[in-house]
């Protein structure tokens, strides 16, 4: 992953997204070790304290927890935890979006079922 130091979102937001994406993949599993802030601030190239506010962001969600001396493990029930949360705040928000914009368009109903039906079959396809 590149970090977008550009962007408008934080590089610790992005860090825990990151994190949760890798524990969504598969690659960081419940109970396993997560990287430390060092090990982060090494790979993304930025302060250490930038990684660990990423961290303790997943910490205080849930999806992290902390053991004492040994660092960060992802709980378990993370995975459930960060689907929740994806599509309670970003697949809500953008359906928002979309919804909004089908009105100003005077798109009907039936034609943006119509759409989102293709592109699901389109993803599946692929």
């Amino acid at each position: 992953m590149i970090l977008n130091t550009d962007g408008t979102k934080p590089i610790y937001i992005q860090i825990a997204e990151w994190i949760e994406a890798e524990i969504l993949a598969g690659n960081i599993e419940s109970d396993q070790k997560v990287y430390s802030q060092y090990q982060l601030a090494d790979m993304f190239n930025i302060n250490p304290a930038t990684a660990a506010k990423g961290l303790t962001i997943l910490a205080e969600e849930h999806i992290l927890y902390k053991k004492r001396g040994l660092g960060m493990f992802v709980t378990d029930g993370a995975k459930e935890v960060i689907r929740n949360k994806r599509k309670n705040q970003i697949l809500k928000s953008l359906v928002r979006e979309v919804v909004l914009e089908s009105k100003r368009l005077h798109v009907t109903e039936e034609e943006l079922f119509s759409m989102i039906k293709s592109t699901i079959n389109e993803s599946e396809e692929k």
